[in-house]
């Protein structure tokens, strides 16, 4: 019995064997094609980041700044502008064209914090423009990148640090704490505003020498072509709203002979629909009006594909880690708690936990070391968390113009008089036209 099955199966194997020898390579191009794709974008993108050359900038700031934070708002709104450059499909697949952005950073240097932007040099005129715009009596100024002027293998026996990228506590649409939460932000005289940048500076003024602290916030314009962050908020705006999308089900034919049955109804006749004497918006809590107003006043603004990082770093018998707490108190000013929150994000905290698989606990420190590593490579690089994956959540997020002005602007003295932040007295100019010369 079991040789006649044989017989019968044989030719039957035999068939499948010969259509798997023929075509064994059929599926490959299917099974091959994105890891392909993923390594030929990385390779052009490369390629096309070589030739951006990006430079770094020093942004002096004057003794009295009069202008209120949402000046650096006008600011960005420009700055959105000038780099907005969508690729089409054949500089994105052909020549590794991407949208560049910009790297806000303000770092203490043995207690001495400066202001920086890192841009591509063909911007640096428009940039230029857009910061004396609004801050007419700043200095910009082309200087060498700070991180070069540390040892590049840190940390080693000499040098310690502690980083970590941030993420947004809830998705893109709900906004984070801006300079319009702070209430005296409008007052007139400068003396009486409330600036949220005041407490990084005067933490980093207590950095010592042979200790560094770097903030980095890169950010790249974004719409809602690239990324449909606009398109999410009005979907997350209209469950808030408790709006319901009334739309036709198609019923099967079968119920709806059923239905024809049993109520009399001839199929896809007009029912009465219940109005209800109060609409669902105005049943919202104040509070819950609130949220929908400020998910509105986000999406109103231009976007930036952001992510942010710290990295408190120091010579060992200086570093003192207890100090890594200055950095996080600075975000946790931009906490709401019915709206979103900046949080150290634990895939790239330099802290490894414990496994329940034991075996990786014996090569914790390692891991520390590695992921020590990785961080300090991306921040030098201006890369994001996830590169060279084009991540996106939760490693890059979407931040409006007013948004990044509340974490990124240029103080006063009296607003945040750190003592040694490097402020210039006058605006350097050219002699006025007219002078007698020899």
């Amino acid at each position: 019995m079991l040789s006649d099955s044989l017989k019968i199966l044989m030719p039957i194997l035999s068939q499948v064997w010969q259509i798997l020898r023929t075509w064994w390579w059929l599926p490959l191009p299917f099974i091959l094609w994105w890891p392909f794709s993923f390594l030929w974008l990385w390779w052009r993108t490369d390629k096309f980041l070589k030739k951006a050359n990006f430079i770094l900038l020093e942004i002096k700031i004057p003794k009295e700044v009069l202008k209120p934070i949402r000046a650096m708002e006008v600011v960005a709104e420009h700055l959105w502008q000038i780099m907005y450059d969508p690729a089409d499909w054949w500089e994105k697949w052909v020549e590794g064209k991407i949208l560049l952005s910009y790297s806000f950073e303000v770092a203490s240097i043995g207690g001495e914090p400066h202001f920086f932007v890192r841009i591509p040099e063909k911007v640096w005129d428009s940039v230029e423009s857009a910061i004396y715009s609004q801050y007419s009596e700043a200095e910009i100024s082309k200087v060498d990148d700070y991180t070069k002027h540390v040892p590049q293998d840190i940390p080693n026996k000499d040098w310690e640090f502690f980083a970590s990228d941030y993420v947004l506590l809830k998705p893109n649409t709900y906004p984070i704490r801006t300079h319009l939460e702070f209430e005296t932000e409008r007052e007139p005289l400068e003396e009486k505003r409330i600036d949220p940048l005041a407490a990084l500076l005067e933490a980093m003024a207590k950095i010592k020498p042979g200790e560094q602290l770097w903030i980095q916030i890169m950010a790249g314009p974004v719409s809602n072509l690239e990324l449909p962050w606009v398109t999410e908020g009005e979907k997350i705006r209209d469950e808030l709203a408790k709006r319901t999308d009334k739309k036709s089900i198609q019923k099967p034919m079968i119920m709806e002979a059923a239905d024809v049955l049993v109520t009399g109804e001839p199929p896809g006749g007009i029912k009465e629909e219940k109005r209800e004497l109060i609409p669902p918006e105005m049943k919202l809590t104040p509070g819950e009006r609130n949220v929908v107003a400020a998910v509105e006043q986000k999406m109103a603004k231009r976007g930036f594909k952001t992510s942010i990082r710290f990295i408190y770093l120091g010579k060992k018998e200086v570093f003192f880690k207890p100090k890594l707490r200055l950095p996080l108190a600075f975000f946790s000013a931009f906490f709401t708690q019915n709206l979103n929150a900046l949080v150290p994000w634990g895939k790239t905290l330099t802290k490894i936990h414990k496994s329940w698989f034991l075996p990786l606990n014996f090569i914790l420190k390692r891991r520390l070391y590695l992921r020590k590593r990785s961080i300090f490579r991306k921040y030098v690089l201006r890369f994001p968390p996830l590169f060279p994956r084009r991540g996106y959540w939760p490693s890059t997020f979407i931040l409006n113009t007013e948004e990044l002005a509340s974490i990124y602007h240029f103080p006063g003295r009296r607003v945040a008089p750190a003592p040694f932040v490097k402020r210039i007295e006058a605006k350097k100019g050219e002699a006025p036209p007219g002078l007698p010369s020899e």
